[in-house]
């Protein structure tokens, strides 16, 4: 595989900048385009914000590279297909750099920006047969074969996440499906199916949801627009440059987070609900890529940042050494007034506070595995 020195990162049919590596080869260089800074946006505020010159990764914690762009890679399942596929093709993937993987995943990854050169190392066939591909990842996640692990990082989409998923389409539009690891019960789809109805009642922000098949949960892809146009959208790990693997996030953090991006009361008070939700329903797989944010607008009247719906919300009991990723107010066992106080940090008052813990625990229902 021929080593990648410089990417080109685009925008649809645009230019955002380009991506190189520091004279030392350690660490990458960012600069945007000249035309972007004019009337683009920053594709990650805090870390690159939108100005005229050059940028240089941390050498820590992603080996060099930016969070932003370390969103655009597969982890967990599809790092595991990666692997797989490169050693079929006699390729170490720790070998590869950044730039290396960023030019695989080209325009195949999740929301708007997309990769040039683009490598093609990988199968380009799309499949819709979902009953197969869950076979089939069944039997490479399972070491029984790994003939299918190019096939099936591609229609994956390059996503991340520990359950296989793949990109699916029909005519309602656009999905992520997912199927069930190796490790999961046999319902696990209509398990998540539950928790985004309940969800949904508690006043969640969630996308279109559905079951395809009975048993293979599907929800609406939030990166691609109802005209198929894509989205941009960072997680909060990719914003705040903390690795999968660091449960170090409170939610004063992602609340403060909420309310700088957007400038909306009514996204930090959907934070605050999801804090409530995932605390009271279990789902203890709240890191910090299970919550992003996405920027809607166009060239013409400018762009803005809003917190993207919720996605990942089922029930997950062992969390992190059986803890939550994400803290309340500095505890990992909060009590009702760990969450008020955690609203009020963000100007939400007392009264409303309690007000949206009630409207969450009031709908929870059979769901509630957590008693304030």
């Amino acid at each position: 595989m021929e080593k990648i020195r410089n990417i080109e990162v685009r925008f649809h049919d645009r230019t955002v900048g380009r991506l190189s590596f520091s004279p030392d080869n350690m660490r990458c260089v960012f600069e945007y385009d000249r035309d972007w800074v004019g009337n683009g946006f920053s594709i990650s505020p805090l870390e690159i914000p939108l100005k005229f010159g050059s940028f240089v990764a941390k050498a820590m914690p992603f080996e060099g590279g930016f969070g932003i762009f370390e969103d655009s890679l597969p982890d967990g399942y599809g790092r595991y297909m990666l692997h797989k596929a490169l050693k079929r093709e006699g390729i170490d993937d720790n070998s590869l750099s950044v730039l290396d993987r960023l030019s695989i995943v080209g325009d195949n990854g999740m929301g708007a920006l997309t990769y040039r050169p683009v490598n093609r190392l990988m199968v380009n066939d799309m499949m819709d047969d979902l009953d197969l591909l869950q076979q089939k990842a069944l039997e490479v996640l399972g070491e029984r074969q790994d003939d299918d692990a190019e096939l099936l990082l591609f229609n994956s989409g390059n996503s991340g996440g520990a359950r296989p998923k793949v990109v699916y389409q029909d005519s309602q539009g656009h999905w992520l499906v997912k199927f069930r690891h190796t490790y999961d019960p046999k319902d696990i789809g209509l398990q998540e199916f539950n928790y985004n109805e309940v969800a949904r009642r508690c006043g969640i922000d969630v996308p279109d949801y559905k079951l395809i098949n009975g048993r293979y949960f599907a929800s609406r892809r939030f990166d691609i627009a109802s005209n198929g146009e894509r989205i941009h959208m960072a997680t909060v790990g990719g914003l705040l440059c903390i690795p999968l693997g660091h449960p170090v996030l409170d939610y004063d953090n992602l609340l403060a987070l909420a309310g700088f991006l957007t400038q909306n009361s009514e996204d930090v008070e959907q934070m605050f609900r999801r804090m409530v939700f995932n605390y009271l329903a279990g789902n203890k797989d709240d890191h910090c890529k299970n919550f992003s944010f996405i920027v809607v607008g166009d060239f013409e009247s400018g762009w803005h940042w809003k917190l993207a719906p919720a996605y990942d919300l089922t029930l997950c009991e062992a969390g992190y050494n059986g803890e939550h990723a994400t803290s309340v107010n500095g505890t990992g066992r909060p009590t009702l007034n760990d969450f008020i106080a955690s609203g009020e940090k963000v100007r939400i008052k007392g009264d409303k506070c309690r007000r949206l813990i009630d409207e969450v625990y009031s709908n929870i229902g059979d769901l509630l595995r957590y008693k304030l």
